[in-house]
């Protein structure tokens, strides 16, 4: 017995049913679409003023450390800078409520331990939002 080798049939893809299929979805879309032409979409815009901020005034612990490393709490100095003071103060000014926004500030020039002393008061006191800002100095100086 001997078994010839068939010649194998060359493998492609004819694409001219494809063509006529894409060519038909054309045809189908182009006649089936219609276009409505629109003058202006009607969108509504929030609206803000500054006056209904200060209406809601946010209550908040502002603390302001300057460069002596002096506490200033909502616009109050205090008489030192020890944690038992400040800790005592923003008890008092937050009434118990530690979900009021804590904000340290203070300038390029205050010692680091005076900002980590007010970070470890408002840890201790359960503050979780706690923000850190910083004041750019005058230009004369």
């Amino acid at each position: 017995m001997k078994f010839k080798r068939q010649r194998s049939q060359e493998v492609g893809v004819d694409l001219t049913p494809l063509i006529d299929v894409v060519f038909l979805l054309l045809i189908f879309f182009m006649v089936s679409t219609t276009f409505t032409r629109e003058s202006h979409l009607q969108v509504e815009l929030p609206q803000a003023s500054a006056e209904a901020r200060a209406e809601a005034e946010v209550r908040e612990i502002d603390v302001v450390i300057n460069a002596e490393g002096q506490y200033i709490l909502n616009d109050r100095t205090l008489v030192n800078n020890r944690r038992e003071t400040l800790e005592r103060a923003v008890r008092e000014l937050s009434e118990g409520d530690n979900s009021l926004p804590y904000v340290i500030t203070a300038d390029a020039r205050t010692p680091h331990e005076f900002v980590v002393r007010a970070m470890d008061v408002a840890g201790r006191l359960g503050f979780a939002k706690l923000s850190i800002t910083t004041e750019r100095e005058a230009d004369g100086q």
